[in-house]
């Protein structure tokens, strides 16, 4: 499990849903029941394969997988309109408040990269606004122009890195994620990365990728990366 750390970091970027916020769960939910209404089923196959992409990249991969009768866009305004009932009262995962409130006092600079939209992780910390307002700055893939391509490419990373006042090298950077996608893209913006992976999610062919995978964000140890250990 504790994999050899290559490099301290300075700086850290967190994904959100399923890693921070128990929203993959609710993304299942709310996805089985409109696939639900055309008579599909929604597998762990396809969901791995649009965690961590934009909105619009991860609802047509859906449509195009599932061969669903309908259009993004429509695709979009049903699952909206049930995200609009979840999203507010998701709860927070095992560990990640006490990391980032440790991490921010400490003065560790800290962001989010997300393939969300604005409006989404509006929605999903309505009742976490204190610990998000901790974050220096997001990165909303979904929205942001300066990300031209989700994940699995680099670009959410790599912008969000250039968004710290002092621009580090990617190298510098440690990224915490859930997803396969995530941990590609880390990998390939020159990150170490803890891999979160959902305990159904396949690892063959990621572990390499990540510097230390987990089974709960509670087992990691700051000072494995040069960060300040927990207080005693």
């Amino acid at each position: 499990m504790a994999a050899p750390v290559t490099a301290e970091v300075t700086h850290v970027i967190f994904d959100v849903d399923g890693l921070i916020l128990d929203t993959e769960r609710l993304y299942t939910v709310i996805t089985d029941k409109i696939v639900g209404e055309y008579g599909k089923t929604f597998t762990w196959e396809v969901k791995s394969k649009q965690m961590g992409k934009k909105d619009v990249e991860a609802a047509k991969i859906l449509i195009d997988e599932l061969q669903l009768p309908m259009t993004v866009e429509e695709y979009l305004v049903k699952a909206r309109e049930q995200q609009n009932i979840l999203f507010p009262g998701v709860d927070l995962l095992p560990g990640a408040e006490k990391l980032i409130r440790h991490l921010h006092k400490h003065r560790v600079p800290i962001a989010v990269a997300t393939g969300s939209s604005k409006r989404s992780i509006g929605l999903k910390t309505t009742n976490h606004q204190d610990l998000f307002n901790l974050f220096l700055h997001f990165v909303y893939s979904s929205d942001d122009p300066d990300v031209k391509h989700g994940k699995p490419a680099p670009d959410c990373f790599l912008v969000a890195a250039s968004r710290f006042p002092d621009n580090p090298d990617p190298s510098k950077c440690l990224v915490f994620e859930d997803a396969v996608n995530g941990v590609v893209a880390a990998h390939t913006a020159g990150m170490q990365c803890v891999w979160v992976p959902d305990p159904k999610q396949p690892q063959d062919g990621y572990r390499e990728k990540a510097t230390l995978t987990l089974e709960s964000l509670l087992q990691f140890k700051p000072e494995q990366f040069g960060l300040p250990p927990y207080d005693v």
